[in-house]
């Protein structure tokens, strides 16, 4: 990562996301025994920046949210009178929601075949990746939209 008055930040690495998600995944079933509701809440916080927020549906797939606190511009008048420090249990509730309903309707479509996408059938991680230009713009979209307060995405 170059840091400096004339460089641009990259973005963290594809190598240190699928650390921190593994590392997730990890505490996703030290919590299992223990857990009654669907939310498992912040699951790693790595730095004041990013941390990490577990959700698990009702059937088991688990999904994860990185949350990067660096400020950005609001999305919307509502949304700049909102000053957060840190976020509330319910504030990723939308986004989650919004990304099993997005789960939900890729699991609908009739070409999709979830067993392709099983990593104790499958081998090779490429063909793990959910690949569907749909569900990624409908993902891109939720993260793009979403921020602290937000009722709906």
């Amino acid at each position: 990562m170059k840091v400096g008055p004339n460089s641009v930040q990259e973005p963290r690495d594809k190598l240190a996301f699928t650390f921190m998600l593994n590392s997730s995944l990890d505490i996703f079933e030290a919590r299992m025994p223990s857990k009654t509701s669907q939310d498992f809440g912040l699951l790693h916080a790595l730095d004041e920046r990013i941390a990490l927020y577990g959700w698990l549906t009702n059937t088991g797939v688990k999904l994860v949210v990185v949350v990067d606190m660096e400020g950005r511009i609001a999305p919307t008048p509502e949304a700049a009178k909102i000053g957060v420090l840190g976020l509330r249990g319910g504030d990723l509730l939308p986004a989650f929601n919004a990304l099993q309903t997005a789960y939900i309707r890729l699991l609908q479509n009739p070409f999709y075949v979830p067993d392709d996408h099983d990593p104790k059938l499958v081998r090779g991680h490429s063909a793990l990746e959910i690949q569907s230009p749909k569900f990624i713009r409908e993902v891109e979209r939720i993260g793009q939209g979403w921020y602290p307060g937000i009722a709906s995405i």
